[in-house]
């Protein structure tokens, strides 16, 4: 597994597609910041999303919008109109009396959300910007984003038996497919994805998440590449903001944790997994990174 998917695997991706509804001009909704991250799709009509401190986005049909933090945002058939709370739009859904619903030109949107279930974060989180727009002019990428879409739109239409459990594991992928394609995109200057367009310390990144086991020298990291020990050192620090084996380390610790909550194995055998001979070295860096031991840190999380 390549260390991109090791990463979206120990995050515990979850999606909600929400119910699909038709605005008619004027409209707007505000959605307020929460710890979830929303994506809109326009299928129809005219869409602009605005976020504080953003040049404001205009949607257009098969756009998708990822707003990868949960900041606060509106929804807005124009640029001038006024927005309610998405709670009172909702409220007033839920009633059977739903807003706006006039005669003017109508919009169509998929939205939803994604969370991160699991209590692992890594930089690859905070890598992401506030706003990620992948417009819908055709490459592999966006053929595939198109595709998947339309399968929500289908599911959406129908509401067939286990709808709600294909909503989900196609919005993972909707998920996945916006990540690739932002990473395809001019203008990712630095951090985990950038990382990514680097051949050879994605190479790198790969080799550590394929082994953290594995006693893995500053040296042996950068022989495997083909890069000296002083552009590699420097390049990966560029890119990431630490040095190759602070991030081993770290990875080290994620997946400890990530082991500590899925598995039975006792803190040895843990230990072993993620490249520590000595249990009781283990046990210090972890508590040293963490706060607490491994076995507290189970016993916590786990109850």
């Amino acid at each position: 597994m390549d260390a991109l998917s090791e990463v979206l695997d120990s995050l515990k991706l979850k999606a909600v597609v929400y119910q699909k509804v038709p605005f008619t001009a004027p409209w707007g909704i505000s959605i307020a910041q929460d710890q979830y991250s929303q994506f809109w799709r326009l299928l129809k009509g005219t869409c602009y999303l605005s976020i504080a401190g953003e040049e404001m986005i205009k949607m257009e049909v098969g756009d998708f919008v990822l707003v990868p933090h949960g900041a606060a945002h509106r929804i807005l058939g124009h640029p001038q109109n006024a927005s309610v709370p998405s709670a009172q739009f909702v409220k007033s859904l839920q009633a059977g009396k739903p807003m706006f619903q006039g005669t003017d030109e109508e919009t169509l949107l998929i939205g939803g959300h994604f969370e991160f279930t699991s209590p692992i974060q890594h930089p690859f989180v905070q890598s992401l910007p506030n706003v990620i727009n992948i417009n819908s002019h055709q490459d592999e990428i966006r053929l595939w984003l198109q595709q998947a879409a339309a399968f929500m739109n289908d599911e959406l239409s129908t509401r067939k038996a286990a709808s709600d459990l294909i909503l989900g594991r196609l919005a993972e992928i909707v998920f996945i497919l916006i990540v690739r394609a932002y990473m395809e995109q001019a203008g990712v200057a630095q951090g985990f994805l950038r990382a990514f367009k680097d051949p050879r310390i994605s190479a790198s990144l790969n080799t550590m998440h394929a082994a953290p086991e594995k006693d893995w020298t500053l040296e042996q990291l950068a022989t495997h590449v083909g890069m000296s020990r002083s552009l590699y050192s420097k390049e990966f620090k560029r890119l990431l903001g630490e040095t190759p084996l602070g991030y081993l380390t770290n990875w080290r610790i994620l997946k400890a944790k990530q082991l500590l909550l899925e598995n039975k194995e006792n803190i040895c055998e843990v230990a072993e997994k993620v490249g520590y001979q000595s249990e009781a070295a283990f046990n210090r860096l972890f508590k040293t990174k963490v706060g607490e031991t491994p076995a507290v840190y189970r016993r916590r999380v786990v109850a």
